[in-house]
């Protein structure tokens, strides 16, 4: 099973990367370099938020793992 620790750090480093790239896409969207920022850290909140969740569900689940 996955600890939270490895969740959370996963999580923090996915999240990282989908930042800056939505600061990139966010300032080539609406040409500003401060609304395309707020554009990325909600969408990053929101997703750190989910990706969490979604971790801790799947490691509860046994279907698909290799026991052994």
């Amino acid at each position: 099973m996955e600890t939270r620790g490895r969740s959370v750090l996963k999580a923090v480093i996915w999240n990282g990367i989908g930042l800056f790239v939505m600061s990139i896409v966010g300032l080539l969207a609406t040409g500003s370099a401060t609304m395309g920022g707020m554009l990325a850290v909600i969408n990053t909140a929101i997703g750190f938020t989910l990706y969490i969740v979604y971790e801790r569900i799947w490691a509860r689940i046994r279907w698909g793992r290799a026991h052994g």
